[in-house]
């Protein structure tokens, strides 16, 4: 295929390539979101089960801390990869594979036994989920290019968001009409559809090679590799005050996350349908969000975008933690969901645009390592500040640390220039 060829060595996307590539991430996201819906169940399953809370607790813990440990040399892993894309769908075949697994356990252990396996499961997909974390972006980035990423993410997303909620309202009416733990082993084995349908049109997914690594690059040792990725951060480059500015304001943004629904309960005494309502309006209007923020970007650009979103999510915690009623909170968790949605586009947008594009895969893997940090520390933070001194300072502290890394990204002047930093240069 001599079109396909020319494009390989760096042409411009072919329209056939590019609309299939658009077509296989909708579908890829229709078949994530379903996924994503059942997984949200398997906290429930676990507690269901007779799990510790810190067995519980794991499955936020061994992603965050896997992440940290595996994020740098998996970058230099991929960045090595000719094409990325089948890094991408192989990895997440196996995580979302995992699903259909745990489902199956129970037909042969006993329920105890089937928490600790589900837990060995959870820690071994670490791993392959690692790796997607890191090829999601950079993938996503490579289909459609930097003028359309924007514009496919906003679909994607709300696909996703779409049938995630679809998907969890079905699996909340199924699970109350069959037997446990029969219930729930339908429900994952189910997660099959979507794993496949992922799967299957992931792997359809047509991008550039990648431009062969530099040679001294590639000979480093793994030691001196990490030295020069941490070494990014120091360098005053558009990526690392994007970085450093991220950092800061994800450490706000997870320091929160437990004790929303902390606060909901313990200090309002919200009911579960004021709690059902919180979180579906969060979630139902990114539908909306996406498109509204993509519109903004193309006419303003990113750093008007960005500074709203950033200034706007300190005021989730804030007034949050000023509310002595549950009804304010709908409003507050609409909000928030309109700037988050935002915050994501112009994240993605900008950790791809600042980073080299000979060096995307390792620049990412950076950036992801900050994030795998502040999401394993953040919430025990938060958790141990709320037991200490209550809710209301706790979270007036991750607004304060929120308002913190939206002053940096403004300081900084994160998404003001286009400049590129340059590769890391290695001794």
């Amino acid at each position: 295929m001599p079109t396909l060829s020319r494009w390989r060595t760096g042409h411009a996307q072919p329209a056939d390539i590019q609309k299939q590539n658009e077509r296989s991430v909708l579908i890829d996201g229709l078949g994530v979101g379903i996924v994503t819906g059942v997984s949200t169940f398997l906290s429930v399953f676990l507690t269901r089960l007779g799990a510790s809370p810190f067995l519980v607790g794991l499955l936020t813990a061994l992603p965050a801390l896997t992440g940290m440990l595996l994020a740098i040399p998996a970058g230099r892993f991929l960045e090595r990869q000719r094409n990325m894309a089948p890094w991408y769908s192989w990895p997440r075949a196996m995580v979302q594979g995992s699903f259909v697994v745990m489902g199956l356990i129970p037909f042969f252990v006993s329920q105890q036994i089937t928490v600790y396996a589900v837990i060995i499961i959870w820690a071994l997909v670490t791993i392959p989920q690692t790796i997607v974390n890191i090829t999601f972006t950079v993938v996503m980035g490579a289909v459609a290019g930097p003028r359309r990423r924007q514009y496919l993410m906003s679909r994607r997303w709300s696909v996703l968001g779409a049938t995630t909620a679809i998907t969890v309202a079905a699996i909340g009416a199924f699970l109350d009409n069959v037997p446990f733990p029969l219930n729930y082993q339908i429900v994952f084995i189910a997660s099959f559809v979507g794993g496949a349908l992922s799967f299957f049109f992931s792997r359809r997914l047509t991008i550039p090679d990648n431009p062969p690594p530099q040679q001294d690059v590639v000979q480093q040792s793994l030691r001196a590799y990490l030295s020069d990725m941490l070494a990014v951060l120091r360098e005053p480059s558009p990526f690392s005050r994007f970085v450093i500015s991220a950092f800061v304001f994800n450490l706000g943004m997870m320091m929160a996350l437990p004790l929303f629904p902390l606060y909901w309960v313990r200090q309002l005494n919200a009911s579960d349908f004021w709690i059902g309502l919180i979180n579906t309006t969060n979630n139902g209007v990114l539908l909306v969000a996406y498109f509204i923020w993509t519109a903004l970007t193309r006419r303003k650009g990113n750093v008007l975008a960005l500074r709203i979103c950033v200034f706007g999510l300190v005021l989730y915690p804030l007034l949050t933690a000023l509310t002595p009623r549950v009804e304010p909170l709908v409003f507050y968790a609409a909000l928030a969901g309109i700037f988050g949605a935002g915050l994501n586009l112009v994240l993605f947008d900008i950790s791809l645009s600042t980073a080299p594009p000979e060096r995307t895969a390792a620049y990412i893997a950076l950036y992801q390592l900050t994030t795998y940090i502040a999401t394993l520390v953040a919430p025990l933070v938060g958790t141990l500040l709320a037991d200490l001194f209550g809710y209301t300072p706790a979270l007036l502290t991750g607004a304060a640390f929120r308002l913190a890394g939206a002053i940096l990204f403004v300081w900084l002047g994160v998404g003001v220039t286009s400049e590129r930093p340059r590769a890391v240069q290695t001794a």
